[in-house]
């Protein structure tokens, strides 16, 4: 592990982390105006409620996430609660996933909210990766009406470091040249993987900065920080091998769509499950998904759902396979008494694409 990354003769790897702007509640300013400029708290306001995320007008009273409500509320007395629409973030989240699959596929989220992206080599041919954090930073806003945040630099630890330091609706680099010199000059407190238990533990040993930390042998690490000390040993000097990992295990992938007015007939729900159906269609492409399991999710106007799932015999690799599917489920509901008021489509039993799919869907088209 050479002490100087830019001295290494491999080129620098081009890793972008983008992490969302007050996510949750700057979803629910854009969705309610009236909610605009004011210090916004998504979660519950009860005496027993927590914070899940709070609007930047609410972060200047030093309100924030995972914080009692009754903390927060005495710390700001104007803060509006409102409750979570975690559907609707997942929506949002799946729209901001389809915009980094224009890129490259080689992305590892975090959260709703957040993911790297490695750009090394990306779809787009583009060799700068500022402008290619820039360019998704636009198009998620023109798509969402959301900012977006982005930190650039040549390894995972950095570039979530680096997506820190223009927020909200900014963006910074950090080079192999300048890395080093950013970590040596960082509180260990704000690094990321440093929680505030580990932190208390660094300031025992006299390691407040990471100049601090450096200044420790790799020995020492591993012996009062376990299977942390190489990571630790690592960062301090600017060192970060972790790949961008795209491949982790997801469960489902699903959409769903409330309508303005009931529907009652059976091409209507045909109709209205189409858009739904291309939108997790376009995701499993993007990132080279397939499932077998399709289920359909009905809430009626009394708000009682039922959810109905069939299973392909192989993998479902077509959207017209899965409207075909989607279709069927549909039709064992309908005609109904009662109208409908939401249809959602949930893919899981998920496996990556492989050559075979091609290999099934030749023998399809003969």
């Amino acid at each position: 592990m050479t002490d100087d990354p830019s001295s290494s003769d491999t080129p620098p790897r081009k890793i972008i982390h983008v992490d969302m702007d007050a996510f949750y509640a700057s979803v629910e300013q854009r969705d309610d105006p009236e909610l605009r400029g004011k210090p916004v708290a998504v979660g519950h306001g009860e005496a027993r409620g927590v914070v899940a995320a709070a609007s930047y007008e609410a972060r200047k009273f030093g309100v924030h996430s995972a914080m009692a409500s009754v903390t927060a509320l005495r710390k700001c007395p104007d803060l509006i609660f409102v409750r979570p629409r975690f559907d609707v973030y997942r929506a949002i989240s799946l729209q901001i996933r389809e915009i980094f699959a224009e890129y490259t596929p080689l992305i590892e989220p975090l959260s709703l909210d957040e993911a790297y992206l490695d750009v090394t080599e990306n779809l787009k041919g583009m060799v700068i990766a500022t402008e290619v954090a820039e360019e998704i930073r636009a198009k998620i806003k023109v798509v969402t009406g959301l900012n977006a945040s982005a930190g650039i630099s040549y390894n995972k630890f950095l570039a979530k470091m680096a997506s820190d330091l223009n927020k909200p609706n900014g963006q910074a680099v950090i080079t192999p040249k300048n890395g080093p010199a950013f970590v040596e000059s960082l509180p260990v407190k704000k690094f990321h993987g440093v929680g505030p238990a580990t932190a208390e533990r660094m300031k025992l040993y006299g390691i407040e900065t990471g100049a601090d930390l450096k200044d420790k042998s790799l020995v020492f690490l591993q012996e009062h920080f376990g299977k942390s000390g190489p990571y630790f040993y690592g960062i301090a000097r600017g060192i970060d091998n972790r790949q961008v990992k795209p491949n982790r295990v997801r469960k489902s992938i699903g959409a769903e769509d409330t309508f303005r007015d009931d529907i009652h007939r059976l091409d209507e729900a045909i109709d209205g499950i189409a858009p739904l159906i291309d939108k997790v269609w376009r995701y499993c492409e993007a990132n080279d998904i397939r499932a077998r399991t399709a289920t359909v999710k009905i809430k009626y106007a009394d708000f009682k759902q039922v959810t109905r799932s069939r299973s392909s015999a192989g993998i479902i690799i077509t959207a017209s396979e899965l409207t075909e599917l989607c279709n069927s489920i549909l039709s064992g509901e309908f005609p109904t008494r009662k109208g409908v008021r939401l249809l959602g489509i949930t893919l899981s039993s998920l496996e990556h694409r492989t050559g075979n799919d091609e290999e099934r869907q030749f023998a399809l088209d003969l």
